[in-house]
């Protein structure tokens, strides 16, 4: 089922219960590490988290791309395929290429400088011969945005999904993923203008809370219907907090969150203890330099189910 109203998946939602099969956190984690790292002027057209104006130091980036795989490495396995000087601001693969059980999805970027990164051969042989996943290509379908788990938050124990429409994901692509995904219910919602991504604006945390910047949703019905759906387990983050990328977060365990040094500077000590009520400690990386390309740590890490 896909639904755009919040009534509608409230209803749906309280009807799914958790999938006794089903892991809430990925068994492992893949990152593309950068090289010639620079901004892409063309991703800045919808993106205002970047800033063109800032020089990047592309040691610096390889240095804090390097620490952020050695820190995840304590929750799970991590692999790390090199970076590509074609494409050198690739280092959110998440947007490109996603995992389900048995699936390997590859999504259809908005921006021709993204689409480069969807031909990686050595990735889709990686899935696909090593891991022997079966493969979904929506990169070649020119009426679709499709960006996958950057637009797209999935609840894995349930199956659910929370889709922001905007430039990069459209409705064609939120029913292209639903079905290679292989979801249950999709809630689907437009963002505000000014977001280019639903992992900025929220994050799942094992299935068991939510990280949610309200003012990133066009219509507050969205998130007072997420909250609830969660029984409140929220951690509600204002503006601030959004533009340091608190709500770009991810667990990879049951019980650590996962986001950059700026990140969890920005929170208070109220949000820390409603995190650790929740069984959540905090990890942190410096991303700084990397942050300038407008995300930050969850998009860096793409997830193997």
């Amino acid at each position: 089922m896909i639904t755009s109203s919040p009534a509608e998946f409230l209803e749906a939602f309280a009807a799914l219960e958790p999938l006794p099969d089903a892991s809430p956190t990925a068994r492992a984690a893949f990152l593309v590490a950068p090289a010639a790292f620079s901004l892409a002027g063309e991703s800045a057209r919808d993106n205002a988290y970047m800033d063109m104006g800032l020089t990047v130091d592309p040691q610096r980036a390889l240095a804090q791309h390097a620490e952020l795989a050695r820190a995840l490495r304590e929750d799970c396995p991590v692999v790390t395929f090199p970076g590509d000087p074609q494409t050198p601001d690739a280092v959110f693969p998440n947007n490109v290429f996603g995992t389900a059980p048995g699936r390997f999805v590859v999504g259809r970027m908005r921006h021709p400088v993204r689409q480069l990164e969807a031909t990686r051969a050595d990735i889709r042989e990686f899935f696909g011969d090593v891991l022997g996943y079966d493969e979904i290509d929506l990169s070649a379908c020119p009426d679709m945005a499709a960006e996958l788990t950057g637009s797209l938050i999935i609840d894995r124990a349930r199956r659910v999904g929370f889709c922001g429409l905007g430039e990069r994901c459209n409705e064609a692509g939120a029913a292209a993923m639903h079905k290679a995904f292989d979801l249950r219910l999709t809630f689907c919602f437009d963002l505000e203008p000014t977001e280019y991504h639903t992992n900025v604006v929220m994050t799942l945390l094992a299935s068991l809370a939510v990280i949610l910047a309200a003012d990133g949703f066009a219509d507050p019905a969205v998130p007072e219907a997420i909250a609830a759906a969660y029984d409140d387990r929220v951690i509600h983050l204002d503006v601030a907090h959004k533009r340091a990328f608190a709500a770009n977060a991810i667990a990879l365990c049951g019980d650590r969150v996962w986001m950059s040094a700026r990140a969890a500077a920005s929170l208070t000590d109220a949000q820390n203890q409603t995190l650790a009520d929740h069984g959540f400690a905090v990890g942190s990386v410096d991303l700084s330099e990397i942050e300038k390309a407008g995300g930050s740590l969850r998009c860096c890490v793409g997830e193997i189910y």
